[in-house]
């Protein structure tokens, strides 16, 4: 007859005697001290309470092996009732043999890979009472204790931690000679905060084994928690290069992060990648090395080769978008992303990101679709946030109302401003400057000033954020011919404090210098320059000065400025834009100056004006495609500066298409109608108009010469 499933499994059960069990290799009469036979000597002895008879131990080997079946069986089938059923054999074989700490010990173990927790921290207890100085018991009761600790969602009690530690202190104690244990009990005091004792355990598992890679990292870790990284990078160096193996690469990549010491870090990955290709998550370190290190071409392949290995890392997909972003390749960032959201579809970042890349596009109703959403998503009507919901919800509406900007919706940026507003501190301060800016790009400079004065009478009480509010008040005053009031207020923020000074003189020198006050501008940068000694302090400085010789057409000494702001600050892209654009529309270094604006555009793609630079310095090379469509970008981005109308009159010029240049030349003069005296130059001026007034001529002839001709 065949037999079949839970039948055929019981009926061998039932088949089973005890000699063939032990034949079988299930047990070994040998694992219970005080169950051995009796010798052939030895007379019977009467039977107690606390001394089985031999039936009794026979007993106690046939239910220990049915026990032991039924773990196998329950971990084979993953059936629960097999476990229970293993229990109940413990239990019956404990009857027959109470005092056996092996049966004990295993008892208490299945109780704990069954999550009967408190039974197993029960059976391991009890035999610690029998036996204080029971290893096994003190290693279940550690496990359990650094599990529990592990499965606690809002940390580690001080209570588990507490157990957890005087367990490993037993089991050290016990067993002195083991690396594991000591490491155990090291990382058990980091977690309690417990440096000094952490620090001795980690010494004394590396007196045991001094070429342990685990005593290594455990103890560059401890330093790196203290903020020691320089201690943590010399622990992790002094290993023998032979020595060094992915996982400690891996690690000292990480600590020379915390350093900002990209190169390295990118040494440390790329070396731990060449060691272990295969292993993606120092491949995603790599990666992101690269970027930090500039190696975006690099970065991209390591990406991409990431997310060919794990089609589901969406934040792999992220990155290759944000790098395709940065190349301007916007169409196949969009595609990345949109891989990415089939992911997760509801990441911030993600979203965040394609609304960028619409921007970019200058699909600004996408973009606006986008933000318009992430900006309803991070609301909450009781107006409570979180710092990072606060955050988040600033930069979408950011981003919106800069979107709005762009395609000239002046009321609707306003509005969106406001909202940060309601942020608070310099959430609100943030909010004001952008909404005074606004303004000034629609041309409406009352309205500036009186969101400048709205921003110092809300933030009266807020002394950290007053002082900018104040100084945007005293520059919009200054611009708009209320210059005395402007500096007055300006020279008020003036208190002897070093850095605030830095700051108030940085914007009194842009004040004159838009005033065209050369002197009182160079005291100005003399008074910031003698009170500035970290780098970037020194940048502005140097800046500062470029701008003021720049705008009195000095330009050799300009030039010389500029490049010193680059030497400390290679990334600044207004310098970068500043100083390409100063050569490009001098016709000098076009090839320098390209690469220069070409690297701001990368650093900032949404700048209208570092676009306007790239059309003209693509203009001053004779590659009017690439002039036009860069101008038209920009253009699209702020319609309202007359510079950017004047550059793109000149392309339709070169371009025989003479009409639409005169057309750009009135937009241009226009704007420039309109424009504050600081930023319309009387001589740009009437270059745009002598460059019309021919333009008109040549039309009339043009238009006389064509009706004249015969039909």
């Amino acid at each position: 007859m065949k037999i079949h499933g839970k039948a055929r499994l019981a009926s061998h059960h039932r088949l089973l005697s005890v000699s063939t069990l032990a034949l079988a290799g299930f047990y070994s009469p040998q694992i219970f001290a005080q169950s051995a036979p009796a010798s052939p000597q030895s007379k019977p002895q009467a039977t107690t309470a606390t001394q089985p008879q031999q039936s009794d131990r026979a007993s106690a080997y046939y239910h220990y092996t049915l026990a032991h079946m039924y773990e196998e069986m329950a971990t084979t089938y993953g059936r629960p009732e097999y476990a229970n059923r293993a229990i109940e054999e413990y239990k019956l074989a404990l009857n027959a043999d109470p005092d056996s700490p092996y049966l004990n010990a295993h008892l208490a173990e299945l109780y704990f890979d069954t999550g009967r927790v408190r039974d197993a921290i029960a059976a391991a207890q009890s035999e610690i009472q029998k036996d204080p100085d029971n290893l096994e018991a003190h290693k279940l009761l550690g496990r359990i204790y650094l599990r529990s600790l592990g499965n606690m969602q809002n940390g580690p009690s001080e209570q588990m931690l507490k157990k957890a530690i005087d367990e490993y202190k037993e089991i050290v104690r016990l067993e002195p000679g083991s690396t594991e244990d000591h490491l155990f009990l090291g990382r058990l005091y980091m977690l309690d905060h417990d440096s000094v004792h952490a620090e001795e355990q980690f010494k004394a598992a590396q007196k045991i084994d001094p070429d342990s890679e685990d005593v290594v990292l455990n103890i560059a870790g401890l330093y790196s928690e203290q903020g020691d990284f320089q201690r943590a990078a010399q622990i992790l160096q002094a290993l023998p290069e032979d020595d060094q193996t992915p996982k400690t690469l891996y690690a000292l990549g990480q600590i020379y992060d915390q350093l900002k010491d990209n190169k390295k870090a990118l040494d440390a990955y790329q070396k731990a990648y060449d060691l272990e290709p295969d292993n993606l998550d120092v491949e995603r370190a790599l990666a992101q090395s690269q970027m930090n290190n500039g190696q975006k071409d690099a970065a991209l392949k390591s990406f991409k080769d990431i997310s060919s290995g794990d089609p589901s890392d969406a934040q792999s997909l992220l990155s290759i978008a944000k790098i395709e972003r940065q190349q301007g390749k916007y169409e196949d960032a969009l595609a990345s992303l949109k891989k990415a959201k089939d992911l997760v579809s509801d990441s911030l970042e993600i979203n965040f990101e394609e609304a960028l890349d619409y921007d970019a596009l200058g699909q600004f109703d996408q973009a606006a679709q986008v933000l318009s959403k992430l900006v309803a998503d991070s609301e909450h009507p009781s107006g409570a946030y979180s710092q990072g919901e606060k955050n988040n919800r600033a930069v979408f509406l950011d981003r919106l109302a800069n979107v709005y900007r762009e395609q000239g919706k002046t009321d609707q940026a306003i509005a969106t401003y406001q909202k940060m507003a309601d942020l608070g501190g310099d959430y609100t301060s943030r909010a004001y400057q952008n909404m005074v800016n606004v303004y000034r790009d629609a041309h409406q400079y009352d309205k500036a000033t009186a969101i400048a004065r709205e921003a110092v009478t809300r933030l009266a009480n807020d002394k950290d954020n007053l002082r900018d509010a104040k100084l945007t008040l005293a520059s919009q005053l200054c611009d708009t011919g209320k210059a005395d009031e402007g500096i007055s207020l300006a020279r008020s923020l003036l208190n002897g404090n070093t850095d605030n000074d830095r700051m108030v003189y940085f914007q009194m020198a842009e004040m004159y210098i838009r005033m065209k006050r050369w002197k009182d501008a160079e005291d100005i940068i003399n008074q910031a320059d003698q009170i500035s000694t970290k780098p970037d302090d020194k940048a502005n400085v140097y800046f500062e000065r470029g701008e003021l010789e720049e705008r009195q057409k000095h330009y050799d000494q300009a030039e010389s400025w500029f490049r010193k702001v680059l030497d400390l600050q290679p990334n600044s892209a207004v310098t970068l834009n500043y100083l390409g654009y100063m050569l490009a529309d001098r016709g000098v270094k076009l090839n320098e100056a390209l690469a220069m604006i070409k690297k701001a555009v990368q650093l900032d793609p949404q700048q209208y004006a570092y676009l306007d630079s790239l059309g003209w310095v693509y203009f001053k090379l004779g590659d009017y495609t690439l002039a036009e469509e860069n101008l038209t970008k920009a253009l699209a981005r702020n319609s309202g500066d007359p510079t950017v109308h004047d550059h793109l009159g000149e392309v339709y010029e070169k371009t025989n298409r003479l009409k639409l240049a005169a057309a750009q030349w009135e937009q241009s003069l226009n704007y420039y109608a309109h424009s504050l005296s600081a930023d319309a130059d009387p001589s740009d001026v009437s270059k745009v108009q002598k460059k019309l007034d021919s333009a008109r001529v040549r039309l009339a002839k043009e238009s006389s010469n064509t009706l004249a001709s015969p039909k």
